[in-house]
C-alpha cells in the first residue's frame, strides 16, 4: 500500500497553511490556516473492510520546561514523546483521497466537535486537547486535525508521519471519546497493510527543514 499527497512530498516541509502556527511577523508565531492535507492512497488489499488514519509527532519534547520560554532553548538530546495530530476510525473501504481542507480548516479555539466526522468516520481527541487544559480562551475537546505548532525554541527539526492502516474489519473497537494509543491498541491483530508519508516542520528561525 501506498500512501502519497499534493500538499507535500515524503520527507519535505509541510507548508504553512496545513499548520496551526506559522512564523509570525512580529514576536514568534501566530495562527495558521490549519487546513488538513491532501492524502490519497493506493495498493489496497483486495480484503479491507475499513481504514485508521493517524498523524503523529514523535519529536515533542518530554518534558516542557523550556518551551517557548524567552532566552532557553529546547536542546536535541532532550527525550522525545509521541503527540497526535489527527486520529480517524472507521474510514470506508472504497475510499481512495482525502481531500486538502475537507477535515480541517482553520484554527476553532475552543476545541472542534466529535466524534462523527466526514466520509462517515469517527475523530479521536488530539494532543492539544491536554496542551491547552490550563489555556482559558483555548481549552475544550479537539477531535479531528490540528496541525504542527513545534516549540519555536526548540534544537530540533520535527517530523509529522502520517500513517494509512487497512483493516480486516468495519468498525474499530472503541467508544465514546478515544486518542492515539487507545486506537493503536485496538487495531491490533487487525491490520491487513499500513503505508506512512512524513513531513516536517520548524518554527525556529534558526534551522532549516
Amino acid at each position: 500500500m501506498r500512501l502519497s499527497s499534493q500538499s507535500f512530498a515524503d520527507g519535505a516541509r509541510i507548508p504553512g497553511e496545513f499548520s496551526f502556527c506559522i512564523p509570525a511577523a512580529e514576536g514568534h508565531v501566530c495562527l495558521g490556516s490549519n487546513r488538513n492535507p491532501h492524502l490519497a492512497w493506493s495498493g489496497v488489499p483486495t480484503e479491507t473492510r475499513s481504514f485508521v488514519l493517524i498523524c503523529h509527532d514523535p519529536d515533542v519534547p518530554s518534558s516542557g520546561d523550556d518551551v517557548n520560554q524567552e532566552g532557553r532553548v529546547v536542546p536535541a538530546s532532550l527525550p522525545r514523546v509521541d503527540f497526535f495530530h489527527w486520529v480517524v476510525i472507521d474510514l470506508p473501504a472504497d475510499l481512495r483521497e482525502i481531500a486538502a481542507g475537507s477535515f480541517s480548516d482553520g484554527v476553532t479555539p475552543g476545541g472542534k466537535n466529535g466524534p462523527e466526522g466526514p466520509l462517515g468516520s469517527r475523530q479521536g481527541i488530539n494532543d492539544y486537547t491536554a496542551w491547552f487544559a490550563g489555556d482559558e480562551a483555548m481549552r475544550g475537546n479537539y477531535h479531528g486535525y490540528d496541525g504542527p505548532c513545534p516549540p519555536w525554541n526548540d534544537e530540533l527539526v520535527h517530523r509529522y508521519v502520517f500513517t494509512l492502516y487497512a483493516l480486516d474489519k468495519e468498525c474499530c473497537n472503541v467508544d465514546g471519546s478515544f486518542g492515539g494509543a487507545q486506537v493503536r491498541n485496538a487495531i491490533a491483530g487487525h491490520v491487513l497493510a499500513e503505508a506512512k508519508l512524513t513531513g516536517t516542520y520548524t518554527l525556529n528561525p534558526s534551522l532549516s527543514d
